[in-house]
């Protein structure tokens, strides 16, 4: 991406509705019963929340990021690196990155599975490229699935400014197991 031809105010704008399109959507945080996740497809499961018929998982709220998109292997959260989020160095701690990258590439992997079946982050590598700080207000993390098979999945994903800096990478393995009746 040549950074030189990126409107950061233009981005920023259009970040900014879609989070208000996806937040006008979302139902209160909250937790979707063990039951009912078992009974819905991961598709089924995100369109239900945003919806606003199933709750949005209450770490958002904790960490003040968004789901942005998710569909088919590929998922699209927002978050706003604040200064409630910073380390003793003064920038976003390492912690903050490592959540919203492992919600993203675990949404893109659960927007896969069908019905009965669940996943769990069985190991996450998360390389931080640059510091994050409250000068840059929104960042993204984008995410998409390398590998499903029957037990395991694999995924990446990737945290970018609205100048199309790359801020933080990862890669993840899930284990894909079935969901207790």
């Amino acid at each position: 991406m040549d950074n030189a031809k990126i409107d950061i105010n233009d981005v920023l704008a259009t970040w900014e509705a879609d989070e208000l399109t996806v937040r006008a959507k979302l139902g209160a945080s909250g937790i979707t019963s063990p039951a009912q996740l078992a009974s819905m497809s991961g598709k089924a499961l995100f369109d239900a929340m945003f919806a606003g018929e199933l709750p949005s998982p209450p770490i958002g709220e904790t960490l003040d990021f968004v789901p942005i998109h998710i569909e088919d292997g590929h998922s699209v959260f927002q978050g706003r690196p604040g200064q409630q989020h910073y380390n003793p160095l003064g920038s976003v701690h390492g912690g903050w990155f490592c959540t919203m990258l492992d919600s993203a590439v675990g949404c893109a992997i659960h927007s896969t599975l069908p019905a009965g079946k669940g996943y769990t982050t069985l190991e996450i590598k998360v390389n931080m490229i640059r510091a994050l700080t409250k000068a840059i207000p929104l960042v993204r993390a984008e995410a998409n699935i390398i590998h499903i098979g029957r037990q395991t999945a694999t995924a990446e994903g990737r945290i970018v400014g609205p100048d199309g800096k790359l801020y933080a990478h990862a890669t993840t393995t899930c284990l894909v197991f079935d969901m207790p009746k």
